[in-house]
């Protein structure tokens, strides 16, 4: 595999994580020895092209007793190998795809493997093995032929999760979790973690920089078993959660000069957290929580699994309790999550859940049968707001799910990129699985034209607000 060409080195240049993917590249050349790098132009749903990388070859399979070689398209996006590769099949004139479980009519491929990508757990090299068995199952490719149809005996292919376990905390391991920020919402985080989950130790900063503080003095006066109270981020040193609820408001500046302090606040502390707790999730609770996790992504240097936000959370858990309690009658097995910007623009999609288990197979968009239903729920969704201890519940329960490496899934805010044809680095409340790791965020899924419209406004102005400030 050549990676000294000008074309991919001018490329691989723009990597976040050069040196990782270029590890990971040579990795799947000592196995596929036939398998080239080149770069090219891919085209997002959204329009947006971007220059990447593509890995362009062979796999082989063996079906009913023949060999084949199945010539595959792996994209890699510039967050690879964190985030999965778009896979296709490469079909000659003379075959056609066959649709099926794993590859769609356009012949992108569609396996668990790219579902429940989690670095470094996931790689190119599992990838392919696993899309060889699937493929040797069942053949993504026939010939095509006007007297006999397909033949799936004649093949050429083109290519386009998470096995969910209660996890425990290891009893030999200390449990600490910090808090930054000592306005309202970090005082109603502090309390709702410590009521929800068994942490060792718990560390609120009240840092000066926030303009949301003052109300450390009677944690202090009452001193809460387990909680420790300081000014200092060194305290915060080995927490496996770091939540960041401060924000620096001032209500005599545009919104765009707001946020750009919010930025700056961050500057000073964000990096030093993420030393301080290399392994630590960062759950980002500031406003507006979209950019501000993206904000904290960019500034620690941590991996994109590794940073994410509250997002809509609190709206998914109150939507499907309204569905589940108020409309149960019509409700048969599926799951509400609200996705996208947390705003006006926030939308609605269904998880249908596995026959006899509590495990989400998929998400799907709101039908026009199920439209009636939905929307009733959203109604009664609607003016509930978030007051600082239903954010501070919804943080404990992120909290606990990472921290006892439970493996649930939660609407928490995630780098988008890739996920249902979004070409922009923005950050969206997708549903993902958390544990001690992070977040893995599930696969996309085909929005109504209603929705496709409002995910696509929030893309916009995310990007055009991104390109403003000053980071």
């Amino acid at each position: 595999m050549d990676l000294s060409s000008e074309s991919v080195k001018k490329v691989i240049s723009k990597y976040k994580f050069r040196d990782v993917a270029i590890e990971e590249l040579q990795k799947v050349s000592r196995v596929y020895t036939d398998m080239e790098v080149k770069s090219g132009t891919y085209t997002f749903n959204d329009s947006l092209q971007k220059d990447l990388l593509k890995l362009v070859g062979n796999i082989p399979i063996r079906y009913q007793g023949h060999s084949y070689n199945l010539p595959i398209l792996l994209w890699l996006l510039d967050s690879f190998p964190f985030t999965p590769p778009i896979c296709f099949l490469r079909p000659t004139s003379s075959m056609v795809i066959r649709e099926g479980k794993h590859v769609d009519s356009k012949g992108r491929i569609h396996l668990p493997g790219l579902h429940n990508w989690d670095h470094p757990k996931s790689s190119v090299n599992g990838l392919l093995a696993e899309m060889i068995a699937k493929f040797e199952e069942e053949p993504p490719l026939g010939t095509r032929s006007s007297a006999y149809g397909d033949n799936p005996n004649d093949l050429l292919a083109y290519v386009s999760n998470l096995k969910v376990n209660e996890g425990v905390n290891r009893p030999d391991q200390e449990v600490k979790v910090s808090v930054i920020g000592g306005g309202d919402l970090g005082i109603a985080a502090v309390l709702s973690i410590m009521a929800k989950s068994s942490v060792d130790k718990l560390v609120l900063i009240d840092i000066p920089e926030s303009s949301t503080k003052g109300g450390t003095m009677d944690l202090e006066i009452f001193s809460l078993p387990k909680v420790e109270v300081s000014k200092d981020l060194s305290a915060s040193a080995g927490s496996k959660v770091v939540v960041v609820t401060a924000n620096a408001w001032s209500d005599e500046q545009s919104y765009l000069s707001v946020v750009q302090t919010n930025v700056d606040m961050y500057r000073g502390i964000i990096p030093h957290l993420a030393q301080l707790s290399p392994k630590a999730v960062l759950l980002i609770a500031s406003q507006p929580v979209d950019i501000m996790t993206h904000v904290a992504w960019r500034q620690s240097n941590l991996l994109p699994t590794q940073v994410i936000g509250v997002g809509c959370n609190l709206d998914s858990e109150r939507l499907s309790h309204i569905i589940n309690i108020s409309l149960v009658a019509n409700n048969t097995g599926k799951q509400a999550w609200v996705i996208g910007e947390l705003s006006e623009n926030k939308v609605a999609v269904w998880g249908n859940m596995g026959p006899g288990t509590d495990q989400l197979q998929a998400l799907c968009p709101v039908s026009n049968s199920t439209k009636p239903l939905m929307d009733r729920a959203l109604e009664m969704l609607k003016g509930r707001g978030q007051r600082s201890w239903s954010v501070g519940l919804s943080i404990a329960g992120i909290t606990h799910s990472i921290v006892t490496d439970q493996k649930k899934i939660h609407s928490v805010t995630t780098l988008a990129e890739g996920w249902g044809g979004i070409g922009s680095k923005v950050f969206l409340s997708l549903p993902c699985i958390l544990g001690e790791s992070g977040s893995t965020r599930l696969p996309g899924v085909a929005l109504g034209s209603e929705d496709e419209m409002k995910v696509r406004e929030s893309v916009a102005c995310q990007v055009n607000l991104f390109m403003q400030l000053k980071m």
